[in-house]
């Protein structure tokens, strides 16, 4: 469907994509990486909207650039704005479904279909000007669909909606991506896309950084330190015998008056597998415990942030808690 070969773009001096190489099939795949990851470089390409400086882009295996046929099969919620605020939303959606190809005797009952997908049909004829931003985000989608394209690409199309627009918007995505059809969307909303799709491509200044299922991605975490908190009635003993562990890089306790311990392991499994051993024979009593890692937001977090190293095996305070003092386990 969607096939990028060592695909590169560059704005004058200035890098958009770096040499990616990456095929998306039917069903939803997420685009992911903070603001100026090359997000909307990428999807300016596969749109149509930019060409390539080096490398390949092709849907359905033509180039996109400037080609109408491609630009007719498919769907595109930009980013930006690009609606107009002295028409309705139905004049808008309908205009776009002008340009889209769909024939005069049914673009009528194909505009209120898409207006009514996105929860719009009670404002359809109500400028667009008076929309909120939420409403603004419903009609872009609505256009995006009316043609009921094979594909369909969103450039951040959650921003701006309320809890249950987001839900309505993202269930849509889902049956489009059930359909067999394939859907491209752009998030920096990481648990968003966790919720809304299981394929992620990750982005980070041009480069294609990772891609595969959020299992397959959360695997890479295991290069790198895993956090795990623990409350306990006495945290300084425990984090002491934690410290006697091989696999335990690091444990911080919370303050002199010590109730929480973050150790930081490279081997989770292990780790719990043994914690219940250490609290049973030393008779720790555990309140509480949990991974702030365990997550795509981890995955995120560690793989386009470069993480100094920790010294092995040392026990610190958090520093707000003991200006001036030092503790050694």
């Amino acid at each position: 469907m969607i096939n990028l070969q060592n695909a590169s773009r560059w704005y004058g001096q200035v890098l958009g994509i770096n040499d990616i190489s990456c095929a998306i099939e039917p069903g939803i795949t997420a685009l992911l990486g903070p603001n100026g990851a090359g997000k909307s470089t990428m999807l300016k390409l596969v749109t149509g909207q930019l060409r390539p400086t080096t490398g390949c882009v092709t849907v359905f295996e033509e180039r996109p650039f400037a080609n109408p046929r491609v630009f007719r099969r498919m769907g595109y919620t930009p980013e930006m704005e690009n609606s107009y605020d002295d028409l309705t939303g139905y004049e808008y959606v309908d205009y776009l479904a002008t340009l889209s190809g769909v024939p005069k005797t049914q673009r009528k009952t194909a505009v209120e279909s898409a207006i009514e997908r996105v929860v719009m049909t009670a404002n359809m004829h109500r400028k667009i000007g008076g929309y909120s931003k939420g409403m603004r985000q419903r009609i872009k989608v609505a256009q995006a669909i009316v043609h009921e394209p094979e594909l369909l690409i969103l450039d951040e199309p959650l921003n701006g909606l309320d809890p249950v627009g987001r839900h309505e918007v993202s269930t849509l995505l889902h049956d489009y991506g059930r359909e067999g059809r394939t859907v491209l969307v752009s998030s920096h909303i990481l648990y968003e896309v966790e919720q809304l799709t299981q394929r992620i491509l990750l982005l980070n200044h041009g480069r294609l950084l990772a891609q595969g299922s959020i299992r397959q991605i959360r695997d890479l975490i295991d290069a790198h330190p895993h956090r795990i908190e623990i409350t306990s009635t006495d945290a300084r003993s425990l984090a002491r015998d934690l410290m006697g562990l091989p696999y335990i890089l690091s444990a911080r306790l919370d303050g002199p008056s010590a109730t929480k311990v973050e150790v930081e392991t490279r081997a989770p499994e292990m780790f719990y597998s043994t914690l219940p051993e250490i609290a049973l024979s030393n008779g720790y009593r555990i309140t509480a415990f949990s991974s702030p890692d365990n997550n795509l937001e981890a995955v995120f977090r560690y793989l386009v942030t470069d993480k100094p190293a920790q010294p092995k095996n040392h026990l610190v305070f958090a520093p707000a808690e003991t200006a001036g003092e030092e503790e050694q386990p």
